[in-house]
């Protein structure tokens, strides 16, 4: 089959069975005489090729099946190997609807953004509107997102960071070429292409679709310093770079996070202000009518409360399990827990300190919120946060640096629009303030450090009350991770657990820890190392808990540390709380101090009160203030109720009506007020359910939906020899075809055609190699050797579901696309049932549904003798002629349908206006006769 070229001197050819990789270009002058290419037509099949309606049906279904360039205004849903959910095709609705692609896609935590951005990308690459596509994210998320556009999408693109870029630039071929220009599809870290030294290179060469994953982090954050280094000069950097490449109009440009703002109404101008610099000037709280409706065709965001249950369609999301579980501090860890607080506390509000600078002031604030909560973290982190060595000592007393407070909060609060999360201990924090401290405070510092390592192990209440709550998980089937604030922390909860539970002779589980010392590379090789084992436990810090999907591997999380972030909190456990987690329901579990007035504080004051905005609303209010200020009040009001650890009480801290935290619960209950009423004034209004599902039906009725898609693989295997086996929830191939083994190998595998799978078992949709392999199999021997194949291209049934003669077409039918005002032509192909009874000469015609469902669900009731069979097949193709000029206009027709379908579907811009050219004749590949008893 020859495809459209952009070149006159290249012959693009695909086989009539193959799909796109099997694409082949012929240069045309190198022909010479040697070879004329002529048109031809499909041979129609012959009176031997009959068979019994099993095998009628299957040669529809591998037709169906082997399509990719579907005729449909859809045409991502032919090269997908997943089946989207509805309500995932509001975006890419959305974005046809647009002259050019900007969204804001703000959906919930696990609702399934990063698939609602590869169906866009799908979809414009095969409607050839973009060349090339980049994904800026953060590098932690290069290699998911590269496995996701490959696997999901049929999307190569190559992961451009400092780790991989000069392996890259060494597969250059020679002459002028660029690492971000040469290679077609790029995922690329955001702060590799934010520095000053790539971004001009990366601007120059920047694809046509951008899609920019976490890009909460791209935000401008009023009130942040923008120093060289610090956090927000570095989100000013990649806000810098995000609006340089959305400053060219026509770029697609897609934007996802699941927390649009911070609660802070600058930020979330500053993310719609790069979907269109006029949505930076909007007032939220006095929206016009029409600025409402404008917005609303650029920015979605969704609970999954919204689309849990939408177009009869449910979602099956999980069910988050919240508890609390309280440990009290041993007598030793309270007497030392005691000590460092009235330490912190008088390095903050001690008045002798009167003399000293403001910056020095705000070094030991921050240095005594670091030695609380590395304290409180754990002896590990206690130990190696405040012990120094003699060459540490000398090398910092020497230079007078002053402290960057971003940098500060990054070590001691949990920052959620940092790209990089930083779970070191705060030592460098701790060290910068000791340049002020008097030498008793230096020598304390040195005593609680010793007695900190002497608490570790059995004298640790908050290790031994995780080490048993680990256990009960795993004994209920569980698999947690249990998420840690710092490295130290996370090495020690790792090696404590690992010496209880890898060295029990029965019901072992193995235990890895994952940290942010580690690379990239190291971390993936743990987490698939662990992944080798049914029952497992993986001990993190936050560099896992942004992005990541975990939910095909652990079902329970517990919070080691609490987060001071709310978000945070949420980011955790979203990464095993979202859509693809088979388990009904998830266990997050909060560890705390009963008798630890800082894990109380920050549970009363944040947590618990997140906790309810969540249970209310269906998703998380961010606290309308920055991070280090909210975690600034808390420890203010701690620090200035009481002269002692022993003196806290939270009930007078939140009741005092002038205290910081009671200013921090005010905002937030105002922000949450706020939500409330943007959730209906920016509701998504644009698309309408009925849409989606017309649009849907179309498609699966040329492409197979996935109840044909399991029928299919069932049937064909059976005739095959090769059977499906069923086990539990899913089905057991225990051999493998040998013309299946260059796409599936040999080896024995579990199947599921319900998504999402159950772990170790995968998920088979229309693109799954087996389905695409027994397609094209059952299709080419069908062609090629009509007696001995399996699929029939005639069949003739005897049916109680006809009460005269019924004659059914399977025909293949060919279009060119030509949008508007566009010079290039897409290929687009479909199979059609075209269903009639009475003589060829006076058609009377079936619709194509009915064709469809006789085709699909008549039941034979008797058989005839094959002489019979063939002998009714003979009289048919002798008169098939008299069908052409009917097939014909069935083709025009159908063109015209499928114009008005592109449409409806782009209704909003010019692009609609899209010519639909069939290519006659249409193929006729099979034909079938149903006759009454």
């Amino acid at each position: 089959m020859v495809l459209p070229s952009d070149n006159p001197d290249l012959i693009r050819l695909r086989p009539l069975s193959g799909d796109e990789e099997q694409t082949r270009g012929v240069y045309r002058p190198l022909l010479g005489e040697l070879e004329n290419i002529e048109p031809a037509e499909f041979p129609l099949p012959t009176a031997e090729a009959v068979q019994d309606h099993t095998a009628a049906r299957l040669l529809m279904d591998a037709a169906r099946l082997s399509l990719r360039s579907g005729a449909g205004p859809f045409r991502c849903l032919g090269r997908l190997s997943l089946r989207p959910r509805p309500y995932q095709l509001v975006p890419l609705l959305m974005a046809l609807r647009l002259e050019t692609a900007r969204l804001l896609i703000a959906d919930d935590v696990g609702i399934g953004k990063t698939i609602e951005a590869g169906l866009i990308a799908r979809e414009l690459l095969d409607r050839a509107e973009v060349k090339r596509l980049a994904v800026l994210c953060p590098p932690r998320l290069c290699d998911q997102w590269q496995r996701e556009l490959r696997e999901k999408f049929h999307i190569d693109a190559v992961v451009v960071r400092s780790g991989t870029v000069s392996k890259l630039e060494r597969s250059l071929p020679s002459g002028d070429h660029h690492v971000f220009g040469y290679y077609r599809h790029i995922i690329v870290s955001l702060d590799y292409a934010k520095s000053d030294r790539r971004r001009a290179s990366f601007l120059a060469h920047c694809p046509d679709l951008v899609i920019v994953d976490e890009a909460h982090t791209c935000a401008i954050r009023s009130n942040a310093p923008q120093t060289t280094g610090s956090s927000g000069g570095s989100q000013q950097q990649r806000h810098q770079l995000v609006e340089q490449v959305a400053a060219k109009s026509d770029r697609h440009l897609i934007l996802l996070t699941a927390t649009p703002h911070s609660g802070i109404e600058t930020s979330f101008l500053s993310l719609v202000g790069l979907i269109n610099p006029q949505f930076e000037q909007l007032d939220l709280d006095n929206l016009s009518e029409s600025d409402r409706a404008q917005l609303a065709k650029h920015f979605v965001q969704r609970r999954r409360a919204d689309v849990q249950q939408w177009l009869g369609d449910e979602t099956p999301f999980p069910q988050r399990d919240s508890l609390e579980e309280s440990y009290r501090l041993s007598q030793e860890y309270r007497q030392l827990f005691d000590k460092v607080y009235e330490f912190a506390r008088g390095l903050v509000v001690d008045h002798q300190n009167q003399d000293i600078g403001t910056a020095q002031q705000r070094g030991r604030y921050w240095s005594a919120l670091a030695i609380i909560r590395c304290v409180m973290s754990s002896p590990a982190a206690a130990v190696a946060t405040l012990t120094r060595k003699a060459s540490q000592i000398a090398d910092s007393e020497e230079v007078a640096e002053e402290l960057d407070e971003e940098l500060a909060a990054a070590y001691t609060d949990d920052p959620t629009e940092r790209e990089q999360v930083i779970d070191a201990t705060p030592k460098v924090v701790v060290d910068r303030a000791q340049r002020s401290y008097k030498e008793t405070d230096k020598r304390k510092l040195r005593e609680f450090a010793k007695t900190a390592q002497q608490l570790q192990g059995k004298k640790d209440a908050k290790l031994q009350k995780a080490i048993a709550l680990v256990k009960n998980l795993l004994d209920d089937e569980f698999t947690p991770i249990i998420w840690c604030r710092y490295v130290a922390t996370a090495n020690y909860v790792t090696s404590a657990l690992a010496e209880q539970l890898e060295k029990k002779k029965r019901d072992s589980a193995r235990v890895i820890g994952i940290t942010g010392e580690l690379s990239e590379d190291e971390r993936e090789a743990r987490l698939e190392e662990l992944l080798k084992y049914r029952r497992r436990v993986l001990v993190a810090t936050d560099c896992l808990s942004e992005g990541l999907n975990l939910q095909e591997h652990f079902t329970a999380v517990i919070h080691y540390d609490l987060p001071w972030n709310p978000n945070r909190l949420e980011q955790r456990e979203g990464r095993v709380d979202r859509y693809g987690q088979v388990a009904p329901t998830v266990k997050c579990v909060l560890l705390y101090g009963q008798d630890n007035p800082v894990d109380g504080a920050v549970l009363d004051v944040l947590l618990r009160k997140a906790k309810n905005i969540h249970k209310a609303l269906g998703i998380a209010v961010p606290v309308p203030m920055d991070n280090e200020a909210v975690s600034e009040a808390l420890f203010q009001s701690l620090f200035e109720r009481a002269s002692s650890a022993q003196q806290l009480s939270l009930l007078d801290l939140l009741e005092d009506g002038d205290s910081p935290v009671t200013e921090v619960r005010r905002r937030w209950d105002h922000a949450v007020q706020r939500e409330q009423h943007n959730r209906t004034r920016f509701a998504q209004r644009t698309i309408k359910p009925e849409e989606v599902k017309r649009e849907l039906q179309e498609s699966d009725a040329v492409l197979g939906s996935q109840q044909e898609v399991e029928r299919f693989t069932r049937e064909a295997l059976e005739r095959l020899n090769a059977s499906l086996v069923k086990k539990n929830k899913a089905w057991y191939l225990p051999h493998v075809l040998w013309v299946l083994e260059p796409v599936l190998g040999n080896q024995p595998r579990s199947l599921s055609f319900e998504s999402p799978a159950p772990e170790g078992v995968e998920p088979v949709g229309r693109n799954h190699p087996l389905v695409e392999g027994l397609a094209r199999h059952l299709l080419e021997e069908a062609l090629k050797n009509p007696r001995e194949a399996v699929a029939a291209r005639c069949g003739v049934t005897v049916t109680d579901a006809v009460s005269y003669p019924v004659v059914v077409l399977l025909v293949r039918s060919r279009y060119l696309l030509q949008p508007y005002r566009r010079e290039e032509q897409l290929l687009a192909e479909e199979c059609l049932t075209l269903g009639f009874s009475g003589p060829p000469s006076n058609p009377q015609w079936l619709s194509v549904e009915q064709a469809r469902e006789l085709l699909e669900t008549a039941e034979p009731t008797e058989d005839l003798p094959l002489a019979q069979k063939q002998a009714r097949i003979e009289r048919l193709l002798g008169r098939l002629e008299e069908l052409s000029s009917h097939l014909d206009a069935w083709a025009n027709d159908r063109a015209q349908a499928l114009k008005d379908s592109h449409r409806r579907v782009r209704t909003m811009t010019k692009e609609g206006a899209v010519k639909v050219m069939p290519q006659l004749p249409m193929d006729i590949l099979g034909i079938c006769q149903f006759v009454p008893e």
